[in-house]
């Protein structure tokens, strides 16, 4: 059967082009789905309406997407099955003839935006910053004629008939944006690849050494921490659920034996997911966290056991 999955659209965003990579990994018959902001693609999802969403996470210059993390986070749960790099340049377009004398409103995403200001410093001072739900929406209101110009996607000039006035406007030119393919839950996690990537949601009392005791259960395992984040917990000013990426797969011993102890300490929120992981690779684990060493432990329990049982008990 046809999988539909939703994407952050419409056609030519960053998302589309993340989807797409995906896409290229898996043996599936997918149709692509473009949704109207991040909330829409995963109430699509949670509905049943699609099979999986697709929406951006983080960028490597303006740090968390928060509507995903808080989606993670506070919404119905979701988990991670895979996730995309997709390098972000922006490009001013136009309708044709457009020069920059004309252009009295920018739109673009909030990253977007954030991304370009100091070019509309420099070159468009003044301008009115129109925020879209993408930046390819913002190229389809160019091309509508409702603004003069968007911060958006190269490949959006395509989609769009419209004009590079400017290329590659962006203040960081090697930017980077991770996108993660969600699914509901009840799907296992894709296997262990030796290079994957867990994601997790902790929740500790606000007291001294509570996150402290988190962080060392992770790294007690040797297991390599990659990102830490916090998000308010929306019930009190001042408190915070954290989510953290780190380096293994659920079926590794030690990421599985860390998971089991922040369980027993309930302080696992949520568990995001296990998935290969698309960009670097995992630092190695140190000897005394190998599956051979879990392994080679827990024989040596055993015989430790068998030697010292004292047989059954009898009165």
């Amino acid at each position: 059967m046809t999988q539909r999955w939703a994407y952050l659209g419409p056609e030519g965003t960053f998302t589309e082009a993340a989807v797409s990579a995906i896409l290229g990994r898996v043996d599936a018959a997918v149709e692509l789905v473009p949704m109207g902001g991040v909330s829409a693609v995963l109430e699509a999802l949670r509905s049943g309406e699609v099979e999986a969403g697709c929406v951006p996470l983080e960028n490597s210059v303006e740090g968390a997407v928060p509507l995903t993390q808080d989606e993670l986070t506070h919404g119905q749960p979701l988990t991670v099955h895979a996730e995309a790099f997709v390098p972000v340049t922006f490009d001013l377009l136009v309708r044709p003839g457009t020069t920059l004398a004309d252009i009295r409103t920018v739109g673009s995403h909030p990253h977007g935006h954030a991304q370009v200001r100091d070019f509309l410093a420099a070159e468009l001072p003044g301008v009115d910053i129109v925020v879209t739900t993408s930046t390819a929406a913002a190229a389809a209101l160019v091309a509508d004629g409702e603004i003069d110009a968007a911060a958006a996607a190269p490949v959006a000039g395509i989609r769009y008939r419209l004009d590079t006035l400017v290329g590659d406007i962006g203040m960081v030119r090697d930017a980077v944006t991770r996108f993660v393919l969600l699914r509901t839950p009840g799907t296992p996690p894709p296997p262990p690849t030796g290079n994957d990537r867990t994601s997790f949601i902790v929740s500790v009392n606000n007291e001294p050494g509570t996150l402290l005791s988190v962080l060392a259960e992770i790294a007690g395992r040797g297991i390599n921490m990659t990102r830490l984040e916090s998000r308010p917990t929306r019930s009190r000013l001042g408190e915070y659920v954290f989510l953290i990426d780190a380096d293994g797969h659920i079926a590794d011993p030690a990421m599985a034996d860390m998971v089991a102890a922040l369980i027993r300490r309930s302080a696992l929120m949520r568990w995001l997911g296990s998935y290969p992981r698309m960009a670097g690779t995992n630092v190695p684990a140190p000897s005394f966290a190998t599956a051979q060493t879990y392994d080679a432990a827990v024989q040596s329990v055993s015989r430790i056991l068998a030697v010292n049982d004292p047989g059954p008990v009898t009165s």
